[in-house]
């Protein structure tokens, strides 16, 4: 056993890095799409570089023979066989489009914890069981992280934000987010919702009162989105979210950053998380990202270099309106109590140890827009999709935002009446429960763990196994899909939409459970110290702009099939082939209805 741990241990690192190469391959696929703002570059010489990659990855290889080693506390626990040696499980795993077949199977077939095989026969954990998540996000978090190389080679993209800091620094960091995210906050910020919201409807007006209209709702939502963040987060506009609107420089880069990101060869893609340990000197650093021989990662960098120009604008502007006082900050988008105002405040006050370095805080401008556009437009695509397929709950919706409006006097429902429309809620929770917008999040094991299950699984030697002895280095997929579709915790419609779940007492074997996430017992925002900061603002802003739209829109199916990848983040798409995002729906205006 001692000789496997210690083999394991000198492999894990390997481990990591091709299981993020086969994930971007996975999810990849597709023709890197056209940007206005990439100019074609001329390459350079990469020969140097060439014979460091053939070592690393040669380095890489020879350590990853021993990955066929079970370990004896794995061992007896049943898995699926996997269909190659090279990349085990992943390709079916990580499949953007049979991956939610293969899901469900592992679920059918293997329950809750299951033993999977990973790159070149690396043991792997498919996890869902509520005991065991709660070790891995709260009780024994210290010792469930990210890997080093996932945070490395997000650190290149991201910069050191929320979202790729880790131990004290993501503390600090967090510490100091956090009020930005208080219910006081977000009283304050549900106005910025309905504005931005409003925008966007007058468009949708104006465009169904053609009756065969039909919009690509996912591209707006997209931008509506990236709008509300931009104004409530950042305090500053990138969109007016009408049909001429030309397409801010940031915007387009936001937009291209993934594609491009899970577009570089996997090979190349080995050479990002060694590159990334050069964050104290950049140059050098930078030097060997121009030298990797690949368009995808020139034009990477060139998106990467106009989101960093953009957030350093950004920072400069907040600065100098916080230093001039309260009267600057009423002229500015916001009006200064956007979240990174309200952040830059915080830090200057902060301890003098706990104050955010100047590349945290451009880091947290990435963290914070990436954090929440594509999750945001994802949920949103999905409720008007759903919404569009059973036309009674959308009636029933829209029954219920006129009701509140006229309640109010025709004015928008405040921060309060908002977030206590019940049938509202319920229509969102069900959307995040059975259609997360992040299906699965990856953890490492740090140390040797033994990891309690809440029910106990029969081995394959007929034994009855209780607990794991994970090794360290075991990387571990935990599935949010499984979790919030359980049928043991909600029950033999677990798979049905049916919003009316929520207004009814949940069922009281899900209650004793108790699945460690903060939200409504569905793991859709994680928990424990990574737990997604922003869960009740995504949610404030979906019923923003869903009070807002749809007390005049109606939205109906269009003339393609829909179809839904299973990527880093869900998204609808009329060709299987391609993970450009698309949803071309009908809208029709029908009027505010009689009073």
């Amino acid at each position: 056993m001692s000789s496997i741990r210690i083999r394991l241990r000198v492999i894990s690192k390997a481990r990591i890095i091709l299981f993020h190469c086969v994930r971007s391959r996975s999810e990849c696929g597709f023709s890197r799409p056209q940007c206005p703002l990439v100019m074609s570059t001329p390459l350079l010489p990469y020969q140097v570089l060439g014979g460091l990659a053939l070592i690393y990855v040669s380095w890489s290889l020879l350590k990853l023979l021993g990955g066929f080693l079970t370990p004896k506390g794995l061992r007896h626990l049943p898995g699926p066989a996997p269909k190659s040696f090279l990349t085990g499980c992943f390709d079916d795993i990580f499949d953007k489009n049979s991956g939610w077949q293969y899901h469900q199977y592992l679920a059918d077939h293997y329950g809750s914890v299951v033993k999977i095989k990973g790159l070149l026969g690396a043991t792997c954990l498919y996890v869902y069981d509520p005991l065991a998540l709660h070790h891995i996000f709260v009780k024994d978090q210290q010792f469930y992280e990210e890997s080093d190389d996932f945070v490395q080679t997000n650190r290149m993209f991201f910069g050191q934000g929320l979202g790729t800091s880790v131990g004290e620094r993501h503390r600090l960091q967090r510490k100091l987010v956090m009020p930005s995210f208080s219910i006081a906050h977000l009283r304050e910020m549900v106005n910025v919702f309905y504005q931005v919201s409003h925008r966007l409807h007058v468009t949708f007006q104006d465009l169904g009162k053609n009756s065969d209209q039909q919009v690509d709702v996912v591209v707006w939502m997209s931008r509506l989105a990236l709008e509300l963040i931009g104004q409530s987060g950042l305090g500053c506009s990138f969109d007016t979210l009408t049909t001429d609107t030309q397409p801010h420089p940031f915007g387009v880069a936001a937009k291209m950053l993934l594609p491009l990101s899970s577009s570089i060869p996997p090979l190349r893609r080995l050479l990002m998380p060694w590159i990334g340990k050069f964050e104290h000197w950049p140059r050098l650093g930078r030097f060997l990202v121009d030298l990797i021989p690949a368009k995808s990662v020139v034009d990477l960098t060139f998106v990467v270099d106009t989101i960093n120009k953009t957030a350093t604008e950004i920072l400069a502007s907040k600065k100098a309106a916080i230093l001039t006082g309260d009267e600057a900050a009423k002229d500015e988008v916001g009006q200064g109590k956007d979240l990174i105002s309200a952040l830059l405040k915080a830090n200057m006050f902060a301890p003098e140890k706990e104050r955010l370095k100047e590349n945290e805080l451009l880091g947290q401008v990435a963290s914070l827009t990436f954090a929440a556009v594509d999750t945001t437009s994802s949920a949103l695509s999905r409720i008007l999709y759903l919404l569009a397929t059973h036309k009674d709950v959308q009636e029933r919706l829209r029954q219920e935002v006129r009701d509140a409006r006229k309640e109010n006097g025709g004015q928008d429902p405040d921060h309060d009446t908002l977030v206590a429309l019940p049938y509202l809620d319920a229509v969102c929770r069900e959307t995040l429960r059975l259609y997360a917008p992040v299906t699965k999040v990856d953890r490492v094991t740090t140390a040797d763990m033994i990891l309690p299950l809440s029910t106990p699984i029969k081995g394959i030697d007929g034994t009855e196994i209780h607990s794991l002895s994970v090794p360290k280095g075991t990387q571990i997929i935990v599935s949010i899909l499984g979790s919030n579709r359980n049928p043991e915790l909600w029950g033999p419609d677990a798979m049905e939409w049916k919003p009316d779940r929520w207004l009814q007492p949940l069922p009281e074997v899900l209650i004793k459970a108790r699945v460690p996430g903060i939200y409504s017992h569905l793991m859709t925002f994680i928990s424990g110290g990574r737990s997604c900061i922003g869960f009740k603002f995504s949610q404030l802003e979906m019923k923003s702009v869903l009070a807002t739209i749809l007390e005049d829109i109606e939205f109906s199916l269009g003339e393609k099939e829909i179809h839904w990848h299973m990527g880093n983040v869900t998204t609808p798409t009329t060709d299987i082939n391609s993970v450009a995002p698309t949803m071309p729906m009908k809208i029709r205006y029908i009027g505010k209805g009689s009073d």
